[in-house]
């Protein structure tokens, strides 16, 4: 520990407890094995910020209920009989029927999902066949699925062994299933929201804390909020000055090193509120 944070430790009325999570990118998430491992014993609420590049430095966006969904991956392999294009009648196109399947699959959310329910079904990747001139034997797709109620997310799965077994009969080629359930949807406790919002806006001023659009994106810091209440926010890292303005993932991402800072503000102001009985109590 610092001299400085030593000498000064006297003035803090509580304990704070900063958690380094790793695996954040990689299912099932470093979160849940930390959970498992007890990190959270004696913990009342628990925040997270993330970088946004879309969101201008300077800026936080925060907001109440679901703002990440849950994220699931599978995995659908079909198995023909491969053969001559000449001659059709003498195989079993696997690539035909995954073809069908795709589009199948893409109807789930347009046909058989709510409206009012937010859900996504995306067919990321479709190998199939290995020449011009040959009927393919097998095929492959993998895809993901979002969502934010757990009755639709487990109705999506259903629909798309349904979907498989019956495209997979009526083209007379097996098939099989891999199915992943990642992350769950990320719920903001509205009342911790409320009060971290506040915290916020007294750091950084009114004009500069904004509403946050819920995202179909996924975050592994859901099963921590699936334990404790508290809120996930988002700190601004765009600075088309410094080009830090493209999406994460992008091969030219970077960030203004200012939001660094920003995300130590808005934790201290966060810290200094919940110390002080703030976001504890009733408003």
């Amino acid at each position: 520990m610092c001299q400085s944070v030593s000498k000064h430790r006297h003035l803090l009325k509580g304990n704070i407890l900063l958690i380094f999570q790793h695996a954040e990118e990689k299912p099932p998430g470093g979160a849940k094995e930390m959970i498992a491992q007890n990190i959270l014993e004696d913990v009342d609420y628990v925040f997270a910020a993330h970088l946004d590049s879309s969101l201008e430095v300077g800026k936080v966006a925060i907001g109440p209920g679901y703002q990440m969904a849950a994220v699931d991956h599978f995995k659908i392999h079909l198995k023909g009989l491969g053969g001559h294009a000449a001659r059709p009648h003498e195989a079993v196109d696997a690539l035909v029927a995954g073809a069908e399947l795709v589009t199948g699959l893409q109807k789930i959310v347009s046909r058989n999902i709510n409206p009012l329910h937010s859900a996504v079904v995306t067919i990321g990747k479709f190998q199939s066949g290995t020449a011009f001139n040959v009927i393919a034997e097998n095929a492959f797709l993998e895809g993901t699925v979002r969502t934010y109620d757990e009755s639709v997310r487990h109705h999506i799965k259903n629909r798309i062994e349904q979907i498989t077994k019956g495209i997979s009969s009526a083209h007379n080629i097996e098939s099989e299933i891999e199915y992943l359930f990642g992350y769950p949807a990320l719920y903001n406790d509205p009342e911790q929201t409320e009060k971290v919002k506040r915290a916020l806006m007294e750091g950084f001023g009114e004009e500069a804390v904004i509403e946050q659009t819920p995202s179909m994106g996924a975050e592994d810091f859901a099963y921590f909020l699936l334990e404790k209440p508290g809120t996930y926010f988002k700190v601004g890292s765009r600075n088309e000055r410094e080009e830090t303005q493209y999406p994460h993932h992008h091969g030219n991402f970077d960030i203004d090193e200012r939001a660094l800072f920003n995300i130590q503000k808005a934790f201290a102001f966060i810290a200094h509120d919940y110390l002080n009985g703030a976001i504890g109590s009733e408003l």
